[in-house]
């Protein structure tokens, strides 16, 4: 009788503390992933010029090309993150400030958002960038939507963005990268990115009534009929030949940009999927650029893009066991330059979307781990 007494009491104290484990761990997720990130603070801080625009790098440096962005200057990239992170996390005090940014800044009297500014926010440029335009299309969308505050007027915004996107910056009846509005033209090539066929952004603009019916549809065929080379999608879309191209070195934040894309089709990015667990797997990593032909890693370094983007995807795949793997790694890049809390400083420098990026799959891992 002592010894069955004393089995069930190792039993109970076995159970007792496996419970208590659990519920530790539980309530560690829980508060981890609930936690405003130390991230917002780190660009709040640091990576914000005085008039509130967003720097591109944290370290200052002269700009010595115009067509390629330095030191401290704004891109509308960040801007479209940021407004974006702010539709995700539900702050609209944080998304009237953006947006106030952007008409004060960005937004030209032309109705086009210049892709880059100075530090001091004066544009120098005389060009928009596609993508960045359907990003800050699409959270004006949802946060008019989202709140009521401002509505008609930031309808009225995301309107007057979209007419300028239709009338001047398409090709052959698609949109193209860009268009330089001093010149008034178009690039001959007819290029456009695949990064840029924001289906999401897409379909909010034809759901409000800013598009011709059957343009979603169209982009979103662009995408489902667009080849593979058997694991990595192609770069570009050649309006005028109706070709696609592919890079030979492949960019992973240009490839789960697409595959992100592809989540709201009936063409699931499972094999590029398949391919990025294998080499988190075996690697605990991922590096920033592929070898296309060879599938072997071109570079040895990692970029919190990468994660912050694979992040979304998974959670877009129903995948949070492997989003939470992607997103104890990432933050493990965090907070390795102890002057910087919360940024993922390299050599003392980073730059804005290895940030903006890491933030938005982490809101939307956090989101997913609510419900």
């Amino acid at each position: 009788m002592q010894i069955m007494n004393r089995k069930r009491l190792v039993w109970l104290v076995i159970l007792a503390v496996s419970i208590a484990a659990a519920w530790i761990i539980f309530i560690k997720e829980r508060f981890v992933m609930n936690e405003l990130s130390p991230t917002v603070s780190f660009v709040q801080h640091h990576m914000t010029n005085p008039n509130g625009t967003l720097a591109t790098y944290l370290q200052d440096a002269p700009s010595e090309d115009e067509d390629i962005v330095a030191g401290r200057e704004a891109l509308s990239e960040s801007l479209g993150l940021w407004m974006q992170y702010a539709v995700a996390k539900n702050d609209q005090v944080l998304f009237e400030q953006a947006y106030d940014r952007l008409t004060t800044y960005f937004l030209m009297p032309q109705n086009y958002i210049a892709w880059k500014l100075d530090a001091n926010g004066a544009s120098h440029v005389t060009t928009n960038a596609l993508g960045d335009d359907f990003r800050i299309v699409d959270a004006l969308l949802k946060a008019a939507d989202q709140w009521g505050q401002s509505r008609e007027e930031k309808l009225t915004t995301a309107s007057d963005i979209v007419r300028t996107l239709t009338q001047s910056v398409q090709n052959k009846g698609y949109y193209v990268d860009f268009h330089d509005f001093a010149h008034g033209n178009t690039p001959d090539t007819g290029t456009l990115s695949l990064v840029y066929v924001d289906l999401r952004a897409l379909q909010a603009m034809e759901q409000h009534e800013m598009l011709e019916p059957g343009t979603y549809a169209k982009y979103e065929s662009l995408l489902k009929s667009m080849p593979d080379d058997g694991l990595f999608y192609p770069k570009t879309f050649d309006v005028e030949t109706k070709k696609y191209t592919y890079d030979d070195t492949v960019n992973l934040i240009d490839q789960l940009i697409v595959a992100n894309h592809l989540t709201v089709t009936g063409r699931k990015p499972d094999k590029l999927i398949t391919f990025l667990k294998k080499e988190f797997n075996t690697r605990h990593r991922l590096p920033g650029q592929y070898k296309r032909s060879e599938r072997t890693s071109a570079v040895s370094y990692e970029s919190p893009s990468v994660y912050g983007l694979a992040i979304l995807l998974a959670v877009r795949s129903g995948d949070p066991k492997w989003a939470k793997q992607l997103y104890n790694h990432m933050i493990t890049l965090r907070n390795l330059d102890k002057a910087y809390p919360g940024g993922y400083v390299f050599d003392g420098n980073t730059h804005m979307f290895d940030n903006l990026f890491p933030l938005l799959g982490e809101t939307e891992l956090q989101k997913t781990l609510k419900k």
